[in-house]
């Protein structure tokens, strides 16, 4: 399903995203991500063994919210679903981008030794439209 425009254009802006995943006990666990769309998917980058990677590889829910940077009242929220784990040079390169478009800068900066990216493919299940 390809997402609405005013859906696209806040994962395609410079906005940060909140995910959601789900704890081994069920509560929620929270964090502020880079996010980006290929037009279908919101995509989600991060390092192989951080929480939210193993809480998504153990339960794929998800719920991500974007706001507008300048107008925070302009937001979506998405609950879908993992249903595609990327890593080696497809996760490098996403993150490099992804470091563009929100540091401006050409490579990600903080990339730890041994630090292996992952890219997340999230498939919206059910989608908040922005209200204008």
């Amino acid at each position: 399903m390809k997402l609405p425009e005013t859906v696209r254009n806040l994962f395609e802006g410079k906005n940060l995203a909140f995910l959601a995943t789900l704890n081994r006990d069920g509560s929620a666990q929270v964090t502020p991500v880079w996010s980006d769309t290929d037009g279908e998917h919101v995509l989600i980058n991060t390092a192989v063994g951080r929480l939210k990677e193993r809480n998504t590889k153990r339960d794929p829910r998800v719920t991500v919210s974007v706001a507008d940077q300048a107008n925070p009242y302009l937001f979506t929220t998405i609950r879908g679903r993992v249903v595609e784990r990327i890593t080696g040079e497809a996760a490098a390169h996403h993150i490099d981008r992804l470091a563009t478009k929100y540091l401006g800068v050409e490579k990600y900066p903080y990339l730890q030794p041994g630090e292996q990216r992952i890219l997340l493919k999230v498939e919206p299940e059910r989608i908040l439209l922005p209200r204008q």
